[in-house]
């Protein structure tokens, strides 16, 4: 997928002067800049626009997830680049799915990955009144009318891709009668099920979503914010538009899904004569191989126990991600690679795993971990040493203390007994040097009554101490910790969720789980990670990312969750 897609048509935008053609903003489009961005451009220069004004607006029913990232990053990315404005928006039309949890967690996640919005955040419900003085408006206008079909009725004579509509009986009733039906729904008068307020478009439009579309429903629930106020809820698709007019945003950015929406966008603006016209474009959203982004389908694994909550360092929400150890820059990074597009297209898995590499690099600081010990015995060291090293070796990030001592593990794959061709780990009469140490040479394997290696038996180089062996050539470095020393730390090895690039494949997706996604092992770690704080990242040198656990991680136990291996299978376009 290419970030800087050139589009072969544009969004409507209407104006009422100095209109740009398509074709002109083709020819006059700025390299580097996205379609939203040329834009944007475009009628900040003609004067169309005079403040950008954006908003992100969750509807508050879940977890935040990395398609909900891509949208955070562009409508607060935009309003910095233009030095606009960008409203933080609950969309909470629903308060059956909707909880006070969400808010609150839809709020901190955005912050986490780096960004403030304008004032505080806004909810549609806070312009309930303003759309239900709207909603009379319509009826007064002609342009709306209470339906009193059944659902089954409603959806049936909705007619298809392939047949048209049929009116509702309702639909030419006085305005007296449906402004009498339309306050009998919120007063209790007409239950659920038993009316909805329509628009009235057209039931022969090719677009379904003009077929008198729902404006409004009776609902008997107790809103998060408004309380039981009300007995009737506004529509999404209502009430998503006219909270933009209300707040003035200028460019409403969405995903490509709400494309055959923006009729209705565009119709409810302009029947309600706002002052404030806001105009939507939409872009592809953003589909990541290995990855499921479903709202519906994220929660069958959770609540059918295949993950261990939203969190799980395996899903793809926001709070799994952080809990996994993915960075703020990195998740930036990788949505700014990902750009703006018309098309849609999936991305590989391994870019995002790049951006986050790149964002650890630096501002990871190093430390050694043996997650399967092999014990060893230095049997010439003639006393402990604690040796001195950076924490890092490109930035300064201050000095570790890692004790060496005549006893300590090194991991069970950095040796074997009858090494495979080109092996340059630790053999019997082999040579490997100790990370930041000596270098050793195996003597003697020590095995239990199964055959099973329990220890090696090894000798120093006394003058290999931060040099070389003279008169020959030792290739090999390997980690190892103080097994007086070291401490105790179950160690979460997390893999990707799903063995199919296309979890979707076959006729569960479920089906496609990867058994081998988490693994947790009992590993010793160098004292240094004793003091490590939960989120504290960190890469064990050789092994991967780890971050210490944000939840279960203490001084009392030490947890880490690895966040990437080492290996970057991604490269970069130059």
């Amino acid at each position: 997928m290419k970030s800087n897609d050139v589009v072969s048509s544009l969004p409507n935008h209407p104006t009422t002067n100095n209109n740009v053609s398509v074709d002109a903003v083709q020819q006059e489009q700025q390299p580097g800049l996205d379609f939203i961005r040329q834009v944007i451009t475009d009628d900040l220069a003609a004067g169309r626009t005079q403040k950008v004004i954006t908003r992100f607006p969750p509807e508050p029913n879940g977890y935040l997830h990395i398609g909900h990232v891509k949208a955070i990053c562009l409508n607060f990315g935009i309003a910095k680049e233009f030095e606009g404005l960008c409203n933080l928006r609950f969309d909470d039309t629903n308060p059956d799915a909707e909880e006070q949890e969400y808010v609150d967690g839809i709020a901190n996640d955005v912050q986490w990955l780096g960004f403030n919005w304008d004032g505080a955040p806004r909810y549609a419900s806070s312009y309930f009144d303003q759309l239900h003085a709207w909603a009379i408006q319509l009826i007064q206008q002609g342009d709306a009318y209470v339906d009193l079909q059944s659902p089954e009725e409603i959806k049936l004579n909705r007619g298809n891709f392939k047949e048209f509509g049929k009116n509702s009986p309702y639909r030419e009733a006085s305005v007296e009668e449906n402004l009498k039906n339309f306050e009998a729904m919120n007063s209790g008068g007409l239950g659920e099920g038993k009316a909805v307020l329509r628009a009235k478009i057209d039931m022969a439009s090719p677009n379904v979503h003009m077929r008198d579309p729902i404006l409004y429903r009776v609902l008997h629930s107790v809103h998060h914010q408004t309380g039981d106020q009300w007995k009737m809820y506004p529509m999404y698709d209502y009430a998503h538009p006219l909270s933009d007019a209300i707040e003035g945003i200028t460019h409403s950015l969405c995903t490509l899904e709400f494309q055959d929406h923006r009729p209705f966008y565009d119709w409810v603006i302009e029947k309600v004569k706002s002052n404030s016209v806001p105009h939507q474009y939409e872009s592809s959203r953003l589909n990541i191989d290995y990855t499921i982004t479903s709202k519906r389908k994220l929660r069958r694994l959770v609540e059918g126990g295949f993950v261990q909550g939203w969190n799980d360092p395996r899903m793809p929400t926001v709070v799994g991600m952080r809990r996994r150890g993915f960075t703020p820059e990195g998740l930036r990074d990788f949505c700014k690679r990902v750009g703006v597009s018309k098309s849609d297209g999936i991305v590989d898995v391994a870019m995002l795993e790049y951006c986050i590499r790149q964002s650890l690099e630096n501002t990871a600081s190093r430390g050694m971990a043996v997650l399967n010990p092999l014990k060893v015995t230095l049997t010439n060291l003639p006393e402990a040493l604690d040796l001195t090293h950076a924490r890092h070796p490109n930035v300064d990030m201050g000095e570790r203390v890692i004790p060496l001592t005549s006893e300590i593990y090194i991991d069970r794959k950095d040796f074997e007994e009858i090494p495979p061709k080109g092996f340059k780990r630790l053999t019997v009469d082999g040579e490997v040097r100790l990370r930041h140490a000596y270098v050793i040479k195996c003597d003697e394997i020590i095995k239990d009554a199964q055959g099973e290696i329990i220890e090696l038996k090894c000798s120093i180089d006394p003058d290999t101490l931060g040099k070389n062996p003279e008169g020959r050539k030792v290739k090999g470095v390997i980690h190892w910790v103080s097994a007086v020393s070291g401490v105790p730390a179950e160690v979460r090895i997390y893999d990707r969720l799903f063995t199919e690039s296309d979890p979707e494949v076959g006729e569960d997706f479920l089906d496609n789980l990867n058994p081998e996604s988490l693994k947790i092992v009992q590993a010793i770690v160098e004292p240094a990670l004793a003091s490590a704080k939960p989120e504290d990242r960190f890469q064990f040198e050789r092994e991967g990312y780890f971050v210490a656990d944000q939840y279960d991680h203490s001084p009392e136990k030490l947890v880490f969750n690895r966040i990437l291996d080492l290996k970057d299978s991604f490269k970069p376009a130059k």
